[in-house]
């Protein structure tokens, strides 16, 4: 069975940081495209981060870019999103996700494989 498996989501206070992880199991990370996705209550899944398949290059949102790193640890078959100088507006769920294309996607839709989400709660 191919899934994704979050963890280390918690509470933070602003300002500090949190890094939350994403294991495959039944899939090599090293073989797709891998991103993070987050989503607040009431609010649509938004794009957070992502991790080219065959290239070491990253894309981040505008609202996180240079806060948030984006890296992947293929020997434990892990990514990660270390998330730093966090904002109450930054809580949400966070979402793993994998695409099996060279470059992935900001758009949710065309991911296939998802995690079931991290919370992260940012008290201000």
């Amino acid at each position: 069975q191919v899934q994704l498996v979050e963890s280390g989501g918690g509470l933070v206070q602003a300002g500090g940081s949190l890094r939350i992880s994403c294991v495959g199991s039944g899939l090599a990370v090293s073989s797709y495209a891998m991103a993070w996705f987050r989503q607040a209550p009431g609010m649509e899944r938004e794009f957070v981060a992502r991790a080219y398949r065959d290239y070491d290059s990253t894309d981040y949102a505008d609202s996180v870019n240079g806060r948030f790193t984006i890296s992947r640890d293929n020997a434990k078959n892990t990514v990660y999103l270390q998330m730093d100088r966090l904002k109450p507006e930054d809580a949400a769920t966070y979402f793993c996700a994998a695409q099996n294309r060279p470059f992935g996607s900001r758009f949710s839709t065309e991911y296939h494989v998802w995690g079931q989400g991290t919370q992260v709660t940012v008290s201000s």
